[in-house]
């Protein structure tokens, strides 16, 4: 009888010994992933937003992201509640048997954490999410050391009616002398060259040249003639633009329900060729014109003031979307003694222009801003929807304000898209349309930014 006990009771003990063992495995796969999510809340402080960002550029579920464990192929799921739960697709372990021997306290366990990898790393961290390039200000800054070049090509054309009325009325709605009637068509291309620089993570530089080329088509009845038929008065322009200097600055890292910051400052100088230096039809008689048009000549590719701009922009992620805008305010610093080129009618042997005296020209101030959000449709392509507004003051001279100056109040509509080329070039292309009457009807934009 005893004889028999004595296998029962050691096949009971190997057995307890085996579950013992079996115990001892779990709690260390169970202290290991405990770890693991330990590490991955540290991280998701740290990040904050770029985590989301980075599994929506890769398709990922955001709301239960695969964590890959050092044991194996195993992965953990994790909740939106923030706690673990096993893959449906990749199981911890097919059964306790199968799990390596992994202890607790053991080094084996050691080195099994120090190779954890969990998930896979955004490209960059603390850094807000990017979204396609809408708006000329970008909201995510250059990494650290990194060089992108951009080179664009802008397309824009606007069309306004102008009436001017010569004369003097009777009664209402009666008119005495002449109507002017003018349509001014405008189109432009300007084709620029930018360079930032990441100074640090959180400090970029940005220098912008552009070169453009303008032309306007004026359709209008010479006044004081009494035509009978429109007269077309072409002019055109093309050179270097006005060179801009922008520094970038994050003000915060950011992160979960909380908005990035970023600080930015613009100078503009005046480098391009400006009205006051382009030469102007003779507004009143001249010889080789009967009347004179009161037009440029040749268009101007620069605005003629140097001008100082600070903003913020923000950014927001609100998964599976990026909510972004910008608020800034332009400076324009006025300019003493101006003067203005005029054909002066002289006969042959004379001089042909002369110059008028302007005084002191102070351009409006700009206030703008504009709010938008983005989309990404997958790993490469991603879709941003935005509106952008400028008031613009009206322009003073001689400290008083100049004939015909008036507010001016540009708004556009901006639809655009960014696809990712590779690994270190992207393409963005944006669309505006004008919803005042003052703002341009539309304007195209393409931009190739490539990292080095």
């Amino acid at each position: 009888m005893h004889a028999q006990e004595a296998p029962h009771e050691a096949r009971l003990q190997h057995l307890e010994g085996r579950l013992a063992e079996q115990h001892r495995q779990i709690g260390a796969l169970q202290a290991l992933v405990e770890r693991q999510q330990r590490e991955l809340d540290a991280l998701a402080r740290e990040l904050g937003d770029s985590r989301l960002d980075a599994m929506r550029a890769r398709g990922d579920d955001p709301a239960h992201p695969l964590l890959p464990l050092a044991i194996g192929q195993s992965t953990v799921g994790l909740a939106a509640d923030g706690t673990t739960h096993p893959s449906q697709t990749a199981p911890v372990a097919a059964s306790v048997e199968d799990a390596p021997d992994v202890q607790a306290d053991g080094p084996r366990a050691d080195d099994a954490a120090g190779m954890t990898q969990v998930g896979r790393p955004p490209e960059s961290a603390e850094r807000p999410p990017e979204v396609a390039q809408i708006f000329d200000q970008p909201g995510v800054l250059t990494p650290r050391g990194r060089l992108v070049l951009e080179p664009s090509l802008q397309f824009g054309y606007s069309s306004n009616d102008r009436v001017a009325l010569v004369g003097y009325t009777v009664i209402p709605a009666i008119l005495i002398g002449l109507i002017d009637v003018r349509q001014v068509k405008t189109t432009s291309l300007t084709a620029t060259l930018a360079a930032r620089y990441g100074l640090s993570r959180r400090l970029e530089l940005e220098v912008r040249a552009p070169f453009s080329y303008i032309s306007s088509d004026t359709v209008s009845r010479e006044i004081f003639t009494g035509a009978a038929q429109d007269n077309v008065f072409q002019a055109d322009g093309k050179g270097v633009g006005d060179l801009e200097l922008t520094a970038r600055y994050q003000l915060n890292e950011g992160g979960v329900d909380r908005p990035f910051y970023v600080l930015w400052l613009r100078y503009k100088t005046r480098t391009g060729r400006d009205l006051f230096e382009v030469v102007t039809d003779c507004v009143t008689r001249c010889v080789a014109n009967a009347t004179g048009t009161g037009l440029p000549l040749d268009l101007p590719t620069g605005s003629g003031f140097t001008a100082l701009q600070p903003g913020v922009t923000w950014l927001y992620a609100s998964d599976p979307v990026v909510f972004f805008g910008s608020l800034s305010y332009l400076h324009n610093f006025e300019r003493d003694d101006v003067s203005r080129i005029v054909l002066s009618g002289a006969p042959e042997g004379f001089p042909q222009t002369t110059t008028e005296p302007i005084g002191t020209v102070d351009a409006g101030d700009i206030i703008g801003f504009n709010f938008g959000m983005g989309l990404a449709l997958n790993e490469r392509a991603s879709v941003s929807f935005g509106y952008d507004q400028s008031i613009v003051d009206r322009t003073k001279q001689n400290g008083e304000d100049a004939p015909g100056a008036v507010r001016v109040v540009l708004g556009t509509l901006v639809v655009g898209g960014s696809y990712r080329l590779g690994e270190r070039t992207s393409l963005n292309v944006a669309l505006g349309v004008g919803v005042t009457r003052d703002t341009p009807d539309v304007s195209l934009a393409v931009r190739v930014p490539v990292t080095f």
